[in-house]
């Protein structure tokens, strides 16, 4: 077994990644690092939409950019998820050095990734309008907020492509160029955004159009580099089919995490509807914060994929004890930075809403926000990095049921109630901290009393047995 790996290690590109081997820990922050910047620059695409949209055309353009933010996640988030399976299951077969199953898998998630961006273009262009009447988008923002989404959805293909290739190459180790196309599409799409907004002085929707752009730009690259010959893991476009007993394995890998996605997303829509019918200054607010809140959330995110692989790997290669050490240290790093990032957002809430919108309302509703969920940082970051550690073991099911039961029907259930007995805003965001350290309760006892590391070994018995 352990030659198989070598030869796959030595047949692949430089910077594939075989993580069963050496210093976990050292191996872990190299591999999260530039997932860490990846994800600061994926993060500047909205941020740098909001921002110049907001400075250029005023706050009604902004709470059309930012009010359904929450509704792009929705349209994607199933989709991302199966992407992430793939990702499990290319990491495991990779840990294990079986070179023609990683082929096999990358071809199929591809496959997926196709017919999944043609068919999310469609909804979201066609549904877009119904969605945001459902939402309840303040009426002066509505044909703005159409126009941004329903050009942002003529580039789903990208969009999914995008997860679907940085899926594959972290499975394979790769974090590095990720990072590399994304620092390019990002500065791309900053440069379009200053000139179709403040040189042209086009509409809001062209900041759509720019993100989409740059998306596709960086999908143009992550491309060319798997279609590169050379490895064994050569992307050829006359493989790219679907492999039925694979598309199933990804499907059982991947189908739970889109619907944990899903169901996050359903319900922060729950929330965004809720902000959005205390007006425009609402809106903005909370959709200021969203975008300030992702980048606290960038070490937890950095962090999960860095451990969902390192686990798949190691579990695929059955080092349990080193799985193990990989999980402690991904949980523990990614609380501190969350938290030392969450004291900091709460000293400099004025100033960074206030970066966004100056307008006095944005930035009280904002700073209450921010005051109300950033020190409880940590409980989310435990969370995720627990469902990462569940995902990279094969029980990404329950992951799935915890969040559908706390942060979604939980949730819900809360801000409907307390919206219906005070009509307070300040109740809607305390419906983050409140589910976080549930959630959190019932991850610990997972984690601490669960047979997690032998998650694909059950499986694969299962599967001789029958």
């Amino acid at each position: 077994m352990e030659q198989l790996r070598k030869k796959a290690r030595n047949t692949t590109s430089s910077h594939t990644k075989d993580m069963t081997t050496g210093n976990p820990y050292s191996l872990m922050l190299s591999f999260a690092m530039p997932i860490f910047l990846s994800q600061v620059f994926q993060q500047l695409y909205n941020t740098a939409d909001a921002f110049i949209v907001g400075q250029n055309l005023g706050t009604n353009a902004l709470a059309a950019v930012t009010s359904s933010g929450t509704l792009i996640f929705l349209m994607i988030s199933f989709f991302a998820g199966i992407a992430m399976g793939a990702g499990v299951v290319i990491s495991r077969y990779f840990g294990a050095g079986d070179q023609e199953q990683v082929s096999r898998a990358i071809h199929t998630v591809l496959a997926f990734g196709l017919a999944a961006g043609v068919l999310l273009t469609v909804v979201g262009v066609a549904l877009t309008p119904t969605f945001l009447v459902w939402m309840q988008t303040d009426p002066e923002v509505l044909l703005e907020a159409i126009s941004y989404f329903r050009y942002y959805f003529l580039g789903s293909l990208a969009l999914v492509l995008y997860n679907v290739c940085r899926s594959i190459m972290n499975a394979l180790g790769d974090s590095k160029r990720p990072l590399h196309y994304l620092i390019f599409s990002s500065m791309l799409n900053v440069v379009l955004d200053v000139v179709f907004l403040a040189v042209f002085r086009w509409g809001v929707w062209s900041a759509a159009v720019a993100t989409v752009i740059s998306q596709a730009a960086s999908v143009v690259l992550c491309l060319r580099h798997l279609m590169r010959k050379g490895n064994i893991f050569t992307v050829e476009w006359r493989k790219i089919r679907f492999h039925g007993d694979m598309l199933k394995e990804i499907i059982h890998n991947g189908l739970p995490s889109g619907v944990q996605n899903s169901v996050i997303a359903f319900a922060n829509v729950i929330v965004q509807s809720q902000i959005n019918s205390f007006g425009k200054l609402a809106m903005a607010a909370y959709g200021t914060h969203a975008k300030i809140e992702g980048f606290a959330f960038l070490p937890i995110t950095s962090f999960n994929m860095a451990s969902t692989t390192f686990i798949s790997q190691n579990l695929g290669a059955k080092q349990y004890d080193r799985a193990k050490k990989g999980a402690r240290f991904s949980i523990f790093s990614a609380m501190v930075l969350a938290e030392a990032i969450g004291v900091f957002c709460y000293i400099f809430a004025p100033k960074l809403i206030g970066l966004f919108d100056s307008n006095p309302g944005v930035i009280e509703l904002g700073v209450r926000q921010a005051r109300t969920v950033s020190l409880f940082f940590c409980l989310l970051a435990f969370s995720h990095a627990v469902a990462a550690v569940c995902r990279g073991a094969g029980k990404a099911f329950v992951p799935m049921c915890v969040m559908l039961a706390v942060w979604c029907l939980l949730r819900i259930t809360y801000i409907i109630t307390v919206m219906k007995l005070t009509g307070e805003i300040g109740y809607i965001y305390w419906a983050y901290p409140l589910t976080w350290g549930i959630s959190s309760v019932i991850y610990l006892f997972y984690y601490l009393c669960c047979d997690w590391v032998h998650g694909f070994d059950k499986a694969e018995e299962k599967k001789q047995q029958a």
